[in-house]
């Protein structure tokens, strides 16, 4: 009910802002010749009139028997459209402010008011400056957002030394591969996730560490895939941790219920990761040794300083035993969980691992300048993060989910040296 609900309200929402934008689009096209705007007018009632017919076919039907590959796009170009138009809604909504401002001026002043942009218009026009503006702005985005289906299996290989002052000396320019969120579940492409499973096989590194979400919501997602990363293999072994996709996301009639098939999720998932020769560290620790000397590499369940996501990590109990080794590294899927439990209580946890944000799959990095959405709701979103001796590496993600696509924020393959 709640769903088709939700639906509903998002098919008003659609038809009010596509009227709101359709309203500029007059404005642009007020100098065009008849037959123009007539082809333009109609290709935009079109398109939304398409737009809508799957909205009502989505909310009365379901989606179970559609395809998966053109549902994931569809869903995708539906509220990529939906986004576009709000973006560009902006615009137009400047522009009512601004003739709402100088209508009340004119009104006080008895005078009337004309926009230069519409000479031949009576009263206080919109702006064409403005509604092109707009137009632009939410073309754009919607340009972009398809330009970013392509980026989907563009892996990144990102290299970083980090440098540790305790970092027993066997261990200097020891190489972590670090990957996250696989999210099989979205895959359409074997072969391409395949050169991403090579990829990560030609930085033979010492280690391979996985930081949660090889799921979206169900087991049995893996399967086609675990002949693949049955391939990834290290000297000293692939470990596992648990992320929030890995519990699924069942519904149920009581709480305790819920917590059971969530739990029994978990089991699929460890399972998952035995059988490609993966270890699962799910509140545990495990020793590195290295010519006598040792480093701790600890793993929790999903903790999240969120309070919509799972909890269900223990760190107390992954540490337990590793107080006395002198370098510690931990992977915790959501990095929301670091500056909530492990830079305030934890302070000789030396390196965190996580993921989980994805980068939100859309931003810019640039020298200058790094954003991304997801900023205004992560602290650490993706990258290398520093608090006093403590530090934590957000991997952006090797799958997707949601957005079929990538853009700016490309999937990644992390190698960490240690020195």
């Amino acid at each position: 009910m709640r769903r088709i609900l939700g639906s509903w309200i998002f098919f008003f929402l659609f038809i009010l802002v596509d009227i709101y934008v359709f309203q500029a689009l007059r404005v642009v096209a007020e100098s065009w010749q008849p037959r123009a705007r007539w082809w333009l007018y109609l290709t935009y009632w079109t398109i939304t009139l398409v737009s809508v017919g799957f909205i009502v076919s989505i909310v009365f039907t379901g989606v179970a028997g559609w395809p998966r590959l053109f549902r994931t796009y569809l869903f995708a170009m539906l509220i990529g459209l939906f986004l576009a138009k709000i973006t560009a809604s902006f615009f137009f909504l400047a522009d009512d402010l601004r003739r709402v401002l100088q209508w009340s001026a004119s009104f006080f002043t008895n005078k009337k008011s004309v926009d230069v942009g519409s000479a031949n218009a009576s009263g206080i026009p919109r702006s064409v400056f403005l509604s092109w503006v707009g137009l632009i702005t939410g073309g754009g985005l919607f340009g972009t957002l398809l330009y970013g289906f392509g980026n989907k299996y563009r892996y990144e290989v990102r290299k970083h030394r980090l440098h540790f002052p305790n970092l027993p000396e066997a261990f200097r320019g020891f190489r972590i591969l670090h990957i996250s969120d696989i999210h099989s579940g979205s895959f359409t492409d074997k072969n391409a996730v395949q050169k991403g499973v090579e990829l990560i096989l030609e930085q033979n590194a010492d280690v391979i560490l996985f930081t949660g979400d090889i799921v979206n919501q169900s087991a049995d997602e893996m399967d086609p895939y675990i002949d693949l990363f049955s391939r990834i293999s290290a000297t000293y072994g692939v470990y596992a941790t648990l992320g929030n996709h890995d519990y699924g996301f069942p519904v149920a009639d009581s709480e305790k219920e819920r917590l059971r098939l969530q739990r029994e999720m978990a089991v699929q998932v460890e399972s998952i990761h035995r059988r490609m020769g993966w270890k699962t560290l799910s509140n545990q620790h495990t020793t590195i040794d290295l010519n006598g000397e040792k480093i701790a590499l600890l793993g929790v369940e999903n903790i999240s300083g969120k309070a919509n996501f799972p909890s269900f990590g223990k760190l107390k109990e992954a540490y337990s035993g590793t107080e006395n080794i002198p370098f510690k590294i931990l992977m915790s899927h959501d990095p929301s969980h670091w500056n909530k439990e492990v830079t305030t209580a934890f302070k000789d946890i030396d390196l965190t691992l996580s993921g989980h944000t994805h980068g939100m799959q859309f931003g810019v990095e640039l020298p200058w300048i790094r954003w991304s959405p997801v900023k205004y709701i992560y602290k650490q979103w993706a990258g290398h993060y520093k608090e006093g001796s403590q530090h934590l590496y957000v991997n952006r993600g090797f799958g997707f989910i949601g957005y079929p696509g990538r853009v700016g924020i490309l999937p990644e393959i992390t190698v960490l040296e240690l020195v």
